[in-house]
């Protein structure tokens, strides 16, 4: 999450707010570029605190897009010299968030627990909310889901409404947990409600998971028609936007759909699509994949 300085100043504070609706809504490419203006205003006007706080913000979009390994240095150096609370917060959270994505957990819960921390003292409970939806997304890749679901909860009551599209990112995570802990009914309405505020705010790149998490939901309770469909819609939004691990995560539950709905055919065009352009030096793969609960072998959320 992209954070304000609270400070009055009419070029930065108009920067860092485009940059955080582009970011909200998932325009990355498109937030990453206006960061690079306002950490280039910062460095040539702002206080030292500033740039920090510039810094962090770009290197925030940065992390999820898989670029942030440059950063690290910088981030720990923020964090270590303690200067300002807000920008100590938000270091930690982005090194917290880059060693999620890069499946260090043990590093992603050191820093997401620093996070948290600051945040409290801070008493900015939509920080503490952020940070408590980053380690149960940890908990959840390692597959501890009651744990994760515990987290998640808190998060929930702790997240404004005003903040919908990360509210919703909430009830999506939380959604997946309930489906997992077959309690499906509950698991629907979180994940139909994370998808109902997604699409109001356009906010294409995050209804990706939204999209997989209910076609796991409908393969789950027998629904294949309907599993298929979020299914089809989760993968051509990953298509559009190079989500690979997204795409990845589509074929494996599109081939499982049409084999359990009795089209070995289009189960098989799936399979060998997934090896050809993510395995293609294990050629059973395909074979493999029709004889297994293939929804066995995939964690959504790691």
């Amino acid at each position: 999450m992209i954070e304000s300085t609270g400070e009055p100043h009419a070029d930065f504070e108009d920067l860092n707010r485009r940059g955080y609706e582009a970011a909200e809504t998932g325009r990355l490419e498109e937030a990453l570029g206006i960061f690079d203006e306002l950490l280039a205003w910062a460095r040539q006007r702002g206080t030292s605190e500033l740039v920090d706080l510039a810094f962090c913000n770009r290197a925030a979009v940065a992390v999820v897009l898989g670029r942030g390994e440059t950063e690290l240095l910088l981030l720990r150096r923020i964090l270590l010299k303690g200067e300002d609370p807000i920008n100590c917060r938000l270091a930690a959270y982005n090194l917290a968030r880059h060693y999620e994505l890069t499946k260090n957990y043990k590093k992603a819960t050191f820093y997401a627990r620093i996070a948290c921390e600051r945040a409290e003292r801070l008493g900015r409970m939509d920080w503490v909310a952020s940070s408590r939806n980053l380690i149960g997304n940890v908990l959840l890749a390692e597959s501890f889901v009651d744990q994760a679901a515990e987290e998640f909860e808190k998060a929930l009551q702790l997240m404004p409404p005003e903040t919908s599209v990360w509210r919703a990112r909430i009830l999506d995570n939380l959604g997946y947990c309930r489906v997992l802990q077959h309690r499906y009914p509950e698991g629907y309405s979180l994940l139909y409600d994370s998808l109902a505020v997604l699409r109001r705010r356009a906010a294409e790149r995050y209804l990706i998971s939204t999209h997989l998490d209910l076609c796991f939901a409908h393969l789950e309770t027998g629904h294949y028609r309907h599993a298929r469909r979020h299914g089809t819609s989760a993968l051509r939004l990953a298509e559009s936007m190079k989500e690979k691990d997204a795409m990845k995560n589509a074929l494996y539950l599109l081939g499982e759909c049409a084999n359990l709905s009795g089209d070995v055919l289009a189960a098989c065009s799936f399979f060998s699509r997934l090896q050809e352009e993510f395995f293609p030096e294990v050629s059973y793969l395909p074979g493999f994949l029709l004889a297994v609960d293939v929804r066995k072998l995939v964690n959504l959320h790691a």
